[in-house]
């Protein structure tokens, strides 16, 4: 049997972390940011998990994380 491929798009913006739990980047921070506050803006900085309703899908497309 083959080997299973990993979706290139989520292996570029996802990380599993060794408990199990799955980091990504933070939406609405690339562009347009001059009418965003400031308090916003940094609230979006970093990183945070997958909520666990999406952790499933995820993890299927990467399938040796």
């Amino acid at each position: 049997m083959p080997k299973m491929k990993t979706k290139s798009g989520a292996k570029k913006r996802f990380r599993v972390r060794g408990s199990g739990s799955i980091k990504r980047s933070q939406a609405f921070k690339r562009h347009i940011l001059t009418k965003k506050s400031t308090k916003n803006k940094r609230h979006l900085r970093g990183i945070t998990n997958v909520d666990k309703t999406n952790a499933g899908s995820v993890k299927a497309m990467l399938p040796y994380a």
